[in-house]
Order: structure tokens, then sequence, then C-alpha cells
């Protein structure tokens, strides 16, 4: 399998470190099975022949024009974290250039990954548009407002929809590295995981902060104060609607377009967060069930049980 690794200036030094070295470890392991050809070619390409890194290192890496078509191109995040930097950085020169050079490896039969914010990077060039796609949960309601056109879950680590892959938050590289290993040996990506000690994550849902994803929105981050004052009480639309000020269905809106979900289903999260937080200390079940608001222990466990079933599917669907 031919890799291109794309890096442009500022990428996440991270990122760019975690897709070589996986792929190296690949290769190595791959040779002292016999396999007399190491099973993948990956190659650092870019727009100029040097590269700083976001933490200041210099990378040389191959031009663009001279890379022959790769069987996929891989775009690491670039360290841009904070939204309006993020933003200044989607509006440079090299990364317009870069959605344009997507559209052509991918129209002549590349495939196209990304991971972290180098998922927005790949929303820039339109190819997901219409597509299921994953990004760093960090960022997500960006995310959802700035490419409504694509059908994001930010709970998957790996989202893959035809040639086009993305995964999720910064060690999300790892995950589509490994990915990337499994369409040529799930047995060798098996043992990568192994000798570096990778466990596998199919869902992004336990690491959210329901409470920063709240603040990308003023009317949300209301919202979000009022949830938690009331999780014992129950959730009621109506009634967090009347106590924002906005009419019910602003509030749904809202809700949808900035995480992706209806305030009832946020509500929950927070309950699940509560409860997990109770659980890691300790205290009765029954006791935490009636701190989140229900009236019987089994339908708290229904719910948890909900949530790793979930992770499970989502798991046996990447594999």
């Amino acid at each position: 399998m031919r890799l291109a690794i794309l890096a442009l200036e500022g990428v996440f030094d991270t990122g760019l470190a975690v897709l070589l070295d996986t792929i190296a470890a690949a290769n190595e392991l791959a040779v002292m099975q016999g396999i007399a050809r190491p099973p993948f070619e990956a190659r650092v390409v870019g727009l100029q022949e040097q590269v700083r890194t976001g933490l200041g290192l210099t990378v040389t890496v191959e031009l663009l024009h001279r890379v022959r078509r790769p069987d996929w191109v891989v775009v690491p995040a670039l360290n841009a974290k904070q939204p309006q930097q993020l933003l200044r950085a989607l509006d440079r020169e090299d990364v317009l250039q870069t959605a344009i050079q997507l559209r052509a490896w991918h129209a002549r039969g590349a495939g196209i990954a990304a991971a972290c914010i180098g998922t927005f990077l790949l929303a820039e060039s339109g190819l997901l548009d219409g597509h299921e796609a994953t990004t760093t949960w960090s960022l997500a309601p960006l995310f959802r407002q700035r490419y409504p056109r694509v059908r994001l879950d930010d709970t998957r680590m790996i989202a893959a929809s035809g040639r086009i892959v993305t995964a999720g938050a910064a060690m999300g590289h790892l995950d589509l590295a490994l990915w990337l290993m499994r369409q040529t040996s799930p047995e060798l990506a098996a043992l990568v995981a192994r000798f570096m000690l990778i466990d596998r994550r199919p869902s992004q849902a336990r690491y959210i902060i329901p409470d920063f994803l709240a603040h990308a929105d003023p009317l949300i981050e209301q919202f979000e104060r009022w949830a938690r004052e009331h999780l014992t009480s129950g959730f009621s639309l109506q009634a967090a609607a009347k106590a924002l000020a906005v009419t019910p269905r602003t509030l749904q809106r809202r809700t949808e377009a900035v995480l992706g979900k209806s305030p009832l289903a946020f509500f929950q999260d927070l309950r699940v967060e509560r409860a997990q937080h109770l659980i890691s200390l300790g205290q009765d079940l029954d006791h935490i069930a009636s701190e989140v608001g229900y009236d019987d222990t089994g339908t708290l466990r229904n719910l948890l049980r909900r949530r790793l079933g979930r992770g499970v599917r989502e798991l046996r669907a990447e594999e």
C-alpha cells in the first residue's frame, strides 16, 4: 500500500509522528514474520520542500507534483486547537491548494483519510459532503456549522464512507493508522496493536465533555447550566425553554445545530456523565439513580448498557 502523508506548515507533531511510527512498526513486524517486502510505503508530501511543525521542528517533504498516485492520501491534523486559530488556518493559501489536490487525487482513484483537525482540511475540499464522518469531538460544533452537508457523528472514532475515512481526536491518528493496515492485513494490524499497546476505542463518546461543548454557544451554555440543576427532577422541554426565555422550537433547533442532538439527548448525556462519575466514587447504584432523576435502578442500568452496546456495535462495524 502506497501512502502519501500530507504535511502542511504547522502540522501537529504527534499526529505526523504517530502515523509514521505505526507504519514503520508494521513494516518491521512484517519482515520479522517472514514477509519478503514491507507492505507499506509511506512518503511525507507537501507543497514545499520543508515545513515547520507546530512545535517548530523542520521536516523535509516530497513535492506533491513529483509523487505518483498513492493508494491513500492521509491528512494529519494542524496544530490549531482553538476555533478562531483553526478558522484562520483554513483561510491559508496552502490549505486552499490542498483542497484542490485532494479532489484531484480522489478523482484519480486514491482513497482519502484524515484524522482530528485534518478532517476540517478534508471537509474544505467538499469531498465529505453527503458522507458520514467524524472529527475531534471538541470542535464538533464548529464542524457542524461550517459543513452542514456532512453527516457528522462525533461520537465515532472511525467513520468510513467508501474511499473516504475520518478519525476522531488527537490520538485518533493511531486508530486511523490501524484501520489502514487492516485493509491490507487484519492480522498484522492486530500484531502492531499488541506490540505498541494500542487499545481498541470504538467510540469517542466516553471521552466527550458535555460542559466543554456547551460553551460553543451562549444559549446551549445556559441550557447546560439549567439541565445540571434539574438532573434530579427530570427533563421538560417546555420548562427549559421557559427558563431560558425562548420557544421550545428555538431550543430544539439550536441544540440540533450546535450539538447534533436533541435537548433530551443532551440531558441524557449529562445524566450518564454524572452517573459514571458517582460510580467511579463507589456510590450505590440505587442512590445514583435518584441523583440523576430515575425512579428505579433498572432504567439507569439499561441506559448505561445501551451506551456500552453502541460502542461494541461500532467496533464490529469498523472491523
